[in-house]
C-alpha cells in the first residue's frame, strides 16, 4: 500500500494527536490539599468563617449540629455532601437528609452550609464544592466552641447519590456495643483509637430522650435502670424524660458538666458514670478503650491534637473526584441537572 506525497505528513500528525489524547487521559486528579483553591478561590476559608462565626452567635446549636452533619456525611457514601440533598418532590426514594437519623439534626446546620455556599458562589462561582464547605464549617464550629483549629484539606467533589436507605446501617447506634462500634469504624478505615477520639465530639451537643430511655427504665430488658449510670444523673434524666409520652422533643446534653464547651470533660464524665448514651459509657467499660478514655480525661492537649488528626482522616473517607462520580452543585440541596 502506498501513500501520495501529500498524505505522508498525516502519519506523524495522527501519532501526535494520539499521544496528546493519551496524555490528557492520564493527567492525575489533584489530591486533597490545604491550598487546593489557592488560585481559584483563595478566600474560601475566610468566606465560610464569616458565616459560621455569625451563626454561632445567633444560633449556637449550629455548632454541634454541623459537626454531627459532617460525621453523618462522611460515614454514608463518604464525605461528598450527599447528606445535604433534599428529596425530589414525588420521588419514591428519600434522600439522606430525610432519613430518621438525620431528621434530628438541627435545621440550623443545613442553614449554615446553605448560607456559606451562597456567599462562596457569589465570589467564586462553580468552584468550591458543598462537601468542602461542610468540612470547613465543621472545623470552624469546633474552634468557635473552644476546640482546636486545624487546616482542612480540600478538593472534594459533591456526590451524585443520596439515598435514605443507606443511612441507618452506616451510622453508630446510641446503644451500640464496643464490638459493633469497632467494626463500623474499621469499615470506614478508622482505628479503635480514632473511634475513642472522634467520640469526643460529644463534648458538645444534645440527644433526644428516645436514644437513652432504655437506660433509665428498662436496661437490656431488666425493667431496671442501667447500673453503670450515676444515680444523680439518673434522677435528673428521669425528671426530664418520663418513661412514656411527652418526651419526643426533650433534649439532654451529651456532656452534663460543660455542655457548650469543646473540651475533654466528656472523658472525665465517662469515668464518673456520667455518660449519656450507652455507646458513650461503653468506652469506659471495655478494656480495649478504657485506658485511652482515662488518658484523654487528663490531657486536653492530647485530645485536641488527636481530634484534629482524626477529623482530617475521616474527612478523606470515600471522597469523590471528577465528573464520573462527582459534581459541583450550585445549590447544596439539589443535584446538578
Amino acid at each position: 500500500m502506498s501513500f501520495s506525497s501529500s498524505s505522508t505528513p498525516l502519519i506523524p500528525l495522527l501519532i501526535i494527536i494520539l499521544f496528546v489524547s493519551l496524555a490528557t487521559c492520564a493527567v492525575p486528579i489533584k489530591p486533597l490539599s490545604v491550598d487546593f483553591y489557592a488560585k481559584s478561590c483563595p478566600q474560601v476559608d475566610q468566606l465560610v468563617a464569616s458565616i459560621t462565626s455569625q451563626q454561632f452567635k445567633e444560633a449556637p446549636i449550629s455548632g454541634p449540629a454541623t459537626i454531627r452533619l459532617f460525621f453523618h456525611d462522611c460515614f454514608v457514601e463518604g464525605c461528598d455532601g450527599s447528606v445535604l440533598i433534599s428529596t425530589k418532590p414525588g420521588s419514591k426514594e428519600l434522600a439522606e437528609k430525610d432519613a430518621e437519623d438525620n431528621k434530628e439534626v438541627a435545621v440550623e446546620a443545613f442553614e449554615s452550609i446553605n448560607k456559606a455556599k451562597a456567599l462562596v458562589e457569589s465570589k467564586c462561582p462553580g468552584i468550591v464544592s458543598c462537601a468542602d464547605i461542610l468540612a470547613i464549617a465543621a472545623r470552624d464550629f469546633v474552634h468557635l466552641a473552644g476546640g482546636p483549629y486545624y487546616q482542612v484539606k480540600k478538593g472534594r467533589w459533591d456526590g451524585k447519590i443520596s439515598m435514605a436507605s443507606r443511612v441507618q446501617s452506616n451510622l453508630p447506634r446510641a446503644n451500640a456495643t464496643i464490638d459493633q462500634l469497632i467494626q463500623l469504624f474499621k469499615s470506614k478505615g478508622l482505628t479503635i483509637e480514632e473511634l475513642v477520639i472522634l467520640s469526643g465530639a460529644h463534648t458538645i451537643g444534645f440527644a433526644h430522650c428516645r436514644h437513652f430511655l432504655s437506660r433509665l427504665y428498662d436496661y437490656k430488658g431488666t425493667k431496671k435502670p442501667d447500673p453503670s449510670m450515676d444515680p444523680r444523673l439518673l434522677k435528673a434524666l428521669k425528671m426530664s424524660c418520663p418513661s412514656y409520652g411527652g418526651n419526643s422533643d426533650i433534649l439532654a446534653p451529651f456532656d452534663v458538666t460543660t455542655p457548650f464547651s469543646f473540651d475533654n470533660a466528656y472523658y472525665g464524665n465517662l469515668g464518673a458514670k456520667m455518660g449519656l448514651l450507652a455507646s458513650d459509657q461503653a468506652l469506659f467499660l471495655d478494656v480495649r478503650t478504657k485506658s485511652l478514655v482515662q488518658e484523654l480525661a487528663k490531657d486536653k492537649q492530647k485530645f485536641f491534637q488527636g481530634f484534629a488528626l482524626a477529623m482530617d482522616k475521616m474527612g478523606s473517607i470515600g471522597v469523590k473526584r471528577g465528573t464520573r462520580h462527582g459534581e459541583k452543585r450550585k445549590y447544596c440541596s439539589v443535584h446538578m441537572a
